[in-house]
């Protein structure tokens, strides 16, 4: 047996009134997931631990069957392992993010989606002048990066941007949670000041602000951490190879920990322009060799974050008739059967345009087995699926079925 887990990152909503109080994947037009859900069995699955934000980087380490609580170290660990950028002893990192401010609030966590050349020019300069034997800055994808800093304090209190489109910059300023952390923190904050007069009015953001773009005036640090110590899925789960397809360094790096062969597809961005068809097509050459492959479609959470109610239920259906259904058409005909999970991480709800903890609807597709009585995919539903409400781990253990 083979097993290929589909997440859609942010898929699931809450009821739209503009869609007739449906959600996304209720309004959406997607026969192949249904399909999948009618031939499979389904439910709910809980993938955010009791005292943890909502963010993909919990989630996914949820989803992949992980304790949560001892093995996550930040988000900036996980993303420096796809990058290949060491967390050393005695080393902290974060993400950090270019993020647009305007009239001293946060306008969006992303730059406008500023792009992969703009942003490395602008990291790039922002290492020049801030960088230092304690601060490093590392150049990532559009505007994901990361940030290291030696003998950093990491019980910090730091606010993901995307949580607070809106809100004064200067109200979720990064606050240390003890006394010892009080000079990462302040230094931390002073970094971020400092970025904010040097991005500005650099040639990349002057450029930008005349083709009526967003500006990349701010970077934002959070979810610090050191290096995790992490028990790869190989050995977990008794599987002789995995791979992780995603266009994010997070997803990644939570590959390169859980042992998998990290491919990467051309094209593939982490919005809805990216290369569906690669991915699909990348699945299923890494099933043909390895036990596991772990496939991510990052469109639908950004649609989310943006608000973009159309958008979303766009992504979805891409993934639908350009992911799914060519793999399910494809191992469909193998000898060798192929288990075949679809879920999102987390609900990325169009209305407040952030990550929310609700539990998310799943499938899983188990070839021979018997179905339950759901006969389409979203968030209702799964409710009355036979896997009833799962937390955590058990969604892996279920998957990886003995």
């Amino acid at each position: 047996m083979k097993y290929l887990i589909i997440l859609g990152d942010g898929m699931a909503d809450e009821p739209i009134a503009a869609l007739g109080n449906k959600t996304c994947l209720q309004a959406a037009d997607k026969p192949n997931i249904d399909k999948l859900a009618a031939l499979g069995c389904n439910g709910l699955l809980d993938t955010i631990p009791v005292g943890f934000a909502p963010g993909s980087e919990i989630a996914n380490l949820s989803v992949m069957g992980y304790d949560v609580a001892s093995v996550f170290e930040g988000r900036g660990s996980l993303e420096a392992a796809s990058m290949g950028v060491a967390i050393e002893p005695g080393e902290m990192a974060m993400r950090c993010n270019l993020i647009c401010i305007e009239d001293k609030k946060i306008k969006n966590h992303s730059a406008g989606h500023i792009s992969n050349e703009e942003a490395h020019e602008l990291i790039i300069f922002l290492q020049k002048e801030l960088g230092s034997e304690v601060a490093s800055f590392f150049s990532g994808v559009s505007y994901r990066h990361l940030f290291k800093m030696k003998d950093g304090n990491k019980h910090l209190k730091c606010t993901p941007p995307h949580d607070v489109p809106g809100t004064p910059f200067a109200d979720v300023m990064i606050q240390a949670e003890n006394p010892e952390a009080q000079a990462t923190a302040d230094f931390l904050n002073d970094l971020t000041i400092k970025s904010q007069a040097l991005l500005e009015n650099h040639p990349v953001n002057l450029k930008r602000a005349a083709a009526g773009k967003d500006k990349a005036n701010s970077i934002w640090l959070w979810s610090p951490g050191y290096k995790p110590e992490m028990k790869t899925l190989l050995e977990t789960y008794k599987l002789n190879s995995g791979s992780v397809i995603s266009a994010v360094d997070l997803i990644k790096g939570i590959g390169v920990y859980a042992g998998l062969r990290v491919i990467n597809v051309p094209g593939a961005t982490g919005l809805y322009d990216t290369n569906y068809e690669g991915k699909a097509q990348a699945a299923i050459d890494a099933l043909r060799t390895d036990d596991f492959v772990y496939l991510h479609i990052e469109a639908s959470d950004e649609a989310g974050h943006e608000g973009d109610v159309d958008l979303k239920i766009k992504t979805i259906e891409y993934l639908d008739y350009r992911v799914v259904k060519p793999i399910f058409d494809e191992v469909s005909t193998w000898n060798e059967p192929v288990t075949i999970a679809v879920l999102p991480d987390h609900p990325t709800p169009c209305a407040t345009k952030t990550h929310t903890k609700s539990p998310i609807p799943f499938i899983i597709y188990r070839p021979g087995q018997k179905a339950d009585d759901v006969t389409v995919y979203d968030e209702f539903a799964a409710e009355k699926g036979s896997y009833g409400l799962l937390k955590g781990a058990e969604f892996m253990k279920e998957l990886i079925a003995p």
